[in-house]
């Protein structure tokens, strides 16, 4: 079964985005077709306010619905009508008998008598002074058909543009003593309406590209910064995990102190970390057949000359070697194992601030007793080269650390005779801690002491079986796991070896 792709984080929110948007976009639609209404609305609810005190006049001053009286009354209240380009009275059969635009009136009551030139955002220049002679060109036989047969009881409200202009204009019925007596229409130019929409849809759409614009720079900093970094990285574990022999570089990323950087180093140090640990097994796991094979060949020989021998003490010679071999297998398969899983527990340990005086002053105590129960007569003595008033702490690993001092005494312990002294000396520098461990034995015979460190180094032909030759090489990967040093050497003044192990002090 072919497996699905999954979509990139990148993908997913450019998707996620483009359906916000959406979204909004309908929302800002239906905004937008409902300004001018509203808008048209709110002018119209002031032309009803114009239309009941024209009403209220009319009855107050019992003003006769004919083309004279209305006259007189348009120039008696002109000051009801300045704010408006045109006011028209009409018959309930719909005539027209007064009209703002038609009578001889002083210019200065209906309209200003300069011309207003304007510009628009365009660039356009429009002439607002020619606004009266646009209305003058309505279409009197439409409104009269709008009276007849379109009007319901309630005011009709009429929005249209003339030539590149927009107009309100509300009709409405004049009634006197609960009696129809005609007509008014409300006329007014209102640009502002559309100028108004106009910049909302203009402010919408600089919104809108501003958001996106927005989006487009963070998503190419998303896919550049993070999302290609994070591909690159899954595409190295993979290659680590598949054992590809393509090379994927991801040293770029050292240089960048942010999460991405951190996360680089430490899938870096951890993949290094894990080939070591696979490498160390693979050459712990060679190095160990390699080892069983020799006394495994012994042992196969020791049994086959066992069997054709009838000598009693060639015999005896014979059980003694199988029997050396047995426990020299058994010892190297014991101390292996103990040694896996010493090496996996380390990962799991948390290192803390010990005392490294107490740590050697405790071993060399256990030791001294066991000594003292075995009736050997070997010193064993602490010395402080230098006093530090803080102390002498390390960053460690408590038990491990004991381990390593116990596994260097009792290599200096099986190396010493009867009336010997083993000295531990601790020394302090700036920086560091250091132990060293001095022996009066018959010292290093090898031209290189650090051979001892080696795995399944042993030179103890006396004591065959006993020693598997991991101690020395356990207690070097203990050391490194603190991050110190550990060295080995023949002493200078006088006989016996030395051993060196170096820590970071804790401070």
């Amino acid at each position: 079964m072919k497996q699905k792709k999954s979509a990139s984080i990148l993908r997913k929110f450019l998707l996620f985005n483009l359906a916000v948007f959406s979204v909004l976009g309908l929302f800002t639609i239906f905004y937008l077709k409902a300004i001018q209404p509203n808008l048209v609305k709110k002018r119209t609810s002031n032309h009803y306010i114009i239309i009941d005190n024209t009403v209220d006049h009319l009855e107050r001053l019992n003003i006769s619905f004919n083309a004279e009286d209305i006259r007189t009354f348009l120039l008696s209240t002109r000051f009801l009508f300045q704010s408006l380009d045109r006011v028209q009275f009409f018959s309930t059969d719909g005539n027209l008998i007064g009209d703002t635009n038609i009578l001889d009136l002083d210019q200065n009551v209906f309209t200003r008598s300069d011309t207003i030139i304007e510009e628009t955002i365009d660039g356009q220049i429009k002439d607002k002074g020619n606004s009266k002679k646009l209305i003058k060109k309505q279409n009197k036989n439409l409104i009269k058909e709008t009276i007849l047969n379109k009007y319901n009881n309630e005011p009709l409200t009429i929005s249209e543009n003339i030539q590149n202009n927009f107009f309100v204009s509300t009709i409405s019925r004049i009634e006197i003593q609960k009696e129809v007596v005609g007509y008014i229409v409300v006329s007014e130019e209102a640009n502002d309406i559309l100028n108004a929409v106009k910049e909302r849809k203009d402010f919408i759409i600089r919104t809108v590209l501003a958001v996106a614009l927005v989006i487009l720079i963070f998503s190419l900093f998303l896919n550049k910064y993070i999302l290609k970094p994070v591909g690159l990285l899954v595409k190295f574990s993979d290659s680590i995990k598949k054992k590809s022999s393509k090379n994927i570089d991801i040293k770029n990323f050292f240089v960048r102190d942010d999460e991405i950087g951190k996360l680089t180093k430490s899938i870096d140090e951890m993949t290094k970390e894990l080939q070591k640990r696979t490498t160390r097994a693979e050459t712990f796991s060679n190095d160990l057949a390699h080892e069983i094979r020799n006394p495994l060949a012994s042992l196969k020989s020791a049994s086959e000359l066992l069997d054709k021998t009838t000598d009693k003490m060639e015999s005896e010679k014979l059980l003694t070697i199988i029997n050396h071999d047995a426990e020299r297998i058994e010892r190297l398969i014991t101390d292996y194992s103990q040694m896996l899983k010493d090496e996996a527990s380390w990962s799991r340990e948390q290192m803390s601030k010990v005392n490294l005086i107490e740590i050697i002053n405790n071993v060399a105590d256990d030791f001294k007793q066991d000594l003292k129960n075995q009736n050997k007569n070997i010193l064993i003595k602490v010395k402080k080269k230098s006093v530090s008033t803080n102390g002498h702490y390390v960053l460690g690993i408590e038990n491990r650390l004991e381990q390593v001092i116990a596994n260097l005494l009792d290599n200096s312990i099986s190396f010493s005779e009867e009336n010997k002294k083993i000295e531990i000396e601790v020394e302090e520098t700036s920086n560091n801690l250091v132990i060293l461990i001095k022996d009066e034995g018959p010292g290093f015979s090898e031209t290189s002491p650090q051979k001892i460190f080696k795995r399944f180094y042993s030179n103890r032909p006396k004591s065959f079986g006993k020693h598997s030759g991991l101690g020395l090489n356990i207690v070097k990967n203990i050391v490194e796991l603190h991050e110190g040093t550990i060295s080995a050497s023949n002493r200078l003044n006088k006989g016996g070896a030395q051993v060196e192990v170096l820590l970071p002090k804790f401070s």
